[in-house]
């Protein structure tokens, strides 16, 4: 396993415990954005704050970065979800999904002091019960899929002037749960859940999933559990997933029942030595990490970890260790404007953020 050299990384200490972080768009080359999820365990209460982060303040690189609370909403339940949508724009939207079945859309002003303010909710025993475990945006917004531990799939759709409507994509009456979503094309997402599971669903063929990865990969020895997927934006073909015992492979929808594994305690002996030998919460596509590598292999992942590991993996390659923490990292963001830029959440009531040479 490599360590990354020359990389920049600042511990920022925080009051409260960071459920999720996410980059804002950039407004201006003077000002970063980044939004948070915080749990209180003193008040039993949750919240949304948007901060902004001046990476290089009194423009010494050495320095911490300063942060500053700019606008902050409070949530009715601890939140399972935080995705951004809208990126490039000066209005993007906050998706907060609860542990109480509820998701809200907020928008955020990054003119105006980044101000931010609820415009939608969906909520009540209609939509989910329990826990939203997952919320993907399709491209171009206006509309996002939702999973949760009930079994129910929701595509729900803002609609100027009325606000939320949702459709049921399917139900599983509790007896299935999906933990991970992640739009494939306009039409098409893939979800993860128990069993090392992922499922294909088209919106044009309601009813079922129209393909499925049942996991029996791993011989039966474990259960196993996906926590996480990410499709490629110009290989829409290939769903990376991460989950229990270090686990991270690739399902190809093109040939569905042969899926390709990067690292995990199942590995083959051909197969690099695992980055991660615990629940690996969070995938996502590296689009900073470049390799000559040809259409027929699998473009770079970053992974954070429950044991404390934030790295890269690339098939054929030595894993690249960019963190390597006392506590879990439970969730991380790649800035998609400028790649360099990694910012993590960490257990122990913290914030990294890592600048790539």
């Amino acid at each position: 396993m490599e360590m990354q050299e020359s990389l920049r990384i600042h511990r920022i200490p925080q009051s409260k415990y960071v459920d999720g972080v996410r980059w804002l768009p950039q407004a201006s080359a003077l000002n970063r954005f980044v939004v948070f999820g915080f749990y209180d365990s003193e008040s039993d209460s949750s919240s949304v704050e948007v901060q902004s982060l001046d990476p290089n303040p009194r423009r010494n690189p050495n320095l911490s970065p300063e942060i500053t609370c700019l606008s902050s909403w409070t949530s009715p339940a601890r939140v399972s979800s935080l995705e951004v949508s809208g990126a490039g724009g000066f209005k993007p939207i906050v998706s907060v999904a609860t542990s109480s079945g509820s998701l809200h859309i907020l928008t955020v002003d990054l003119v105006e002091g980044a101000e931010m303010e609820e415009a939608y909710a969906a909520e009540g025993e209609r939509f989910h019960v329990g826990r939203v475990e997952s919320v993907d945006w399709r491209e171009g917004g206006g509309e996002c899929v939702t999973v949760g531990e009930d079994g129910r799939v929701n595509v729900v759709t803002i609609v100027n002037g009325e606000g939320l409507r949702y459709k049921r994509v399917f139900d599983g009456k509790g007896l299935v749960a999906y933990n991970a979503v992640k739009w494939a094309s306009p039409t098409e997402f893939v979800t993860g859940g128990y069993g090392f599971g992922l499922q294909l669903w088209d919106q044009r063929k309601p009813g079922e999933a129209v393909s499925q990865l049942k996991g029996n990969w791993t011989q039966s020895r474990t259960s196993g559990i996906v926590h996480s997927v990410d499709i490629h934006p110009s290989r829409k073909h290939t769903c990376i997933a991460g989950g229990s015992s270090g686990t991270v492979f690739v399902w190809d929808l093109r040939w569905p029942q042969q899926p390709i594994l990067l690292s995990g305690n199942f590995a083959s002996e051909s197969t690099d030595s695992p980055l991660s030998e615990s629940e690996v919460w969070e995938v996502q596509y590296d689009p900073y990490t470049k390799s000559n590598i040809s259409s027929s292999k699998i473009l770079p992942v970053m992974i954070c970890s429950e044991d404390g590991i934030l790295g890269v993996i690339e098939q054929g390659e030595q894993p690249v260790e960019l963190l390597a923490e006392p506590c879990a990292i439970n969730s991380f963001d790649i800035d998609r404007q400028n790649p360099q830029d990694v910012i993590c959440s960490l257990e122990w009531e913290s914030i990294a953020v890592i600048t790539r040479p």
